[in-house]
């Protein structure tokens, strides 16, 4: 029972090796992380100049007017020579 009981135990060689693990786990997680956000960088990058070519793309295919006239809301008519002439005036 007791010899059971001190092989449970941790020794300072363990404690030691464990901490080391711990602080090579650390140090590549924080590479991994790094390396991570560097392929964000450059996948976002490419998605957003990829958006920005797309659009000038349609403003080529589609593109807008140079300015902009507004529809005409009603048409004006030259007024008649003579009276009786012309479009006949709608009754309310």
């Amino acid at each position: 029972m007791e010899e059971a009981r001190l092989n449970e135990l941790a020794t300072k060689g363990d404690i030691k090796e464990l901490e080391v693990k711990i602080e090579t786990t650390k140090a590549e997680r924080k590479r991994d992380m790094k390396e991570l956000e560097l392929r964000m960088v450059i996948k976002m990058g490419a998605m957003i100049l990829g958006g920005i070519g797309l659009l000038f793309g349609l403003m080529r295919a589609w593109p807008l007017p140079v300015q902009y006239v507004p529809s005409v809301q009603e048409m004006r008519l030259p007024a008649p020579s003579q009276p009786g002439q012309g479009m006949p005036v709608p009754s309310r």
